[in-house]
C-alpha cells in the first residue's frame, strides 16, 4: 500500500480551504454591492414598499452584467441557497415516472 505524505494532504486541505474562504470573500462583496444597488432603486422609487424582489433583481443584473464574477456569484448562491432549503421527506417523481429519493 502507498503512503501519503501527510504535508502534501495538509497543502491540499489547504488550498481546498482557501479556495473557499476567497469564494466566499467575493460572493460576500458581489452581495453588498447588489445590495446597496438595491437601496439605491427603493430611494429613488420615493422609498415605496413592495418592490424589493424587483429591485433586488434589477440591481443584480447592473451589477453582474458582464462580470467575470457572474457565473461564479451564481453558482455560489446556487449551493448555499440549496444547503440552507429544508431536505423534503417525500420522494421525488422524475419526468419517465419512475420514484426516486429526495
Amino acid at each position: 500500500m502507498k503512503e501519503v505524505n501527510p504535508e502534501i494532504k495538509e497543502e491540499a486541505v489547504d488550498i481546498t480551504t482557501r479556495r473557499r474562504k476567497q469564494q466566499k470573500l467575493m460572493l460576500d462583496l458581489v452581495e453588498r454591492k447588489v445590495r446597496s444597488r438595491a437601496q439605491q432603486l427603493y430611494e429613488t422609487r420615493g422609498q415605496v414598499e413592495g418592490h424589493a424582489l424587483q429591485d433586488w433583481v434589477q440591481a443584480e443584473s447592473e451589477v453582474l452584467g458582464n462580470s467575470i464574477l457572474a457565473p461564479l456569484y451564481r453558482r455560489l448562491r446556487g449551493e448555499s441557497q440549496e444547503s440552507a432549503a429544508p431536505k423534503s421527506e417525500l420522494p421525488v417523481q422524475d419526468p419517465s415516472g419512475c420514484e426516486s429519493p429526495a
